[in-house]
């Protein structure tokens, strides 16, 4: 009896040990593509704000949504393990300034008011301007004639309301807007295609809402040059921020960043960033 428990022991030990050799086998298999330092030696830290489809922040070491996973297959390309700082979405980029973080995520405009305070990446995709309407307006010419809305602060504001006047109805928040589509007090809402996929998708709005991308108008530059979201990342480190845009690079070669757009329900277009450009 004593020499089958022996036995029984040693085989687990061997099994324990096989198992453990190979775990130490696959870390060492993992080589980084490039080298930099990070916030913390072993870590890609992100802040990240609740901002779906953006970024959904899991737990201390996942975080979900375009950015999310991004940046998730960036730090597995470089053998490191994601951390998160949960944060409001206000306060996600100063805490990579501040150093606090090495990447901030949650569709942060490619802008020259913030190139001047951090590193800003190569494009990640467009956030394409949306109408939504249950007619499946694209048009924006075709806007005339019907009662929309938009959120005061966007890029295309000023423009819409040259062409609509009165007809056009700002609004604090999109959670507004998409209520009063729904109840049909508006019969268009002017979004990003993204968030309005996202509420779509989750089904908390626009039920029977038909979400399109806005057809090209020189009237509304953000239609012709829809803005581009970037990665935002510490002037101080310009090793971190070659390695996130080669690895950018790779992500898009491989078709992974379509995959990571057509998930979360943007149009494959979003990912024809075009040459970089800052927003004045």
């Amino acid at each position: 009896m004593n020499n089958i428990t022996s036995r029984s022991a040693l085989c687990m030990l061997v099994a324990a040990s096989g198992v453990a050799f190979a775990t130490s086998s696959n870390a060492q298999e993992c080589t980084p593509k490039h080298a930099f330092k990070t916030v913390e030696e072993g870590y890609l830290t992100v802040s990240a704000p609740t901002f779906p489809p953006f970024s959904i922040p899991k737990g201390e070491n996942e975080v979900s949504g375009i950015d999310g996973d991004i940046v998730t297959a960036i730090a597995e390309m470089e053998c490191l393990k994601i951390k998160v700082t949960k944060v409001e979405y206000a306060t996600a980029v100063p805490y990579v300034s501040s150093g606090r973080t090495d990447v901030a995520i949650g569709n942060y405009y490619r802008t020259e008011a913030r190139a001047a305070v951090v590193a800003i990446s190569d494009p990640l995709y467009l956030d394409e301007m949306g109408i939504f309407s249950r007619d499946g307006i694209s048009k924006i010419e075709d806007l005339k004639g019907h009662s929309v809305g938009t959120v005061q602060g966007y890029l295309w504001v000023d423009e819409l309301k040259a062409i609509l006047g009165e007809d056009l109805k700002l609004y604090n928040n999109y959670v507004a807007l998409y209520q009063d589509l729904d109840t049909g007090r508006i019969q268009v809402a002017i979004d990003g295609l993204g968030v309005g996929a996202a509420a779509q998708q989750s089904g908390s709005a626009l039920k029977g809402i038909q979400l399109k991308v806005a057809e090209k108008d020189e009237r509304v530059q953000a239609s012709v040059n829809a803005a581009q979201a970037g990665l935002p990342l510490s002037k101080d480190n310009a090793d971190l921020l070659a390695a996130v845009n080669a690895d950018l690079a790779e992500i898009r070669s491989s078709g992974k960043l379509v995959e990571i757009l057509e998930k979360s329900g943007l149009q494959r277009s979003a990912a024809d960033v075009g040459e970089p450009r800052l927003i004045k």
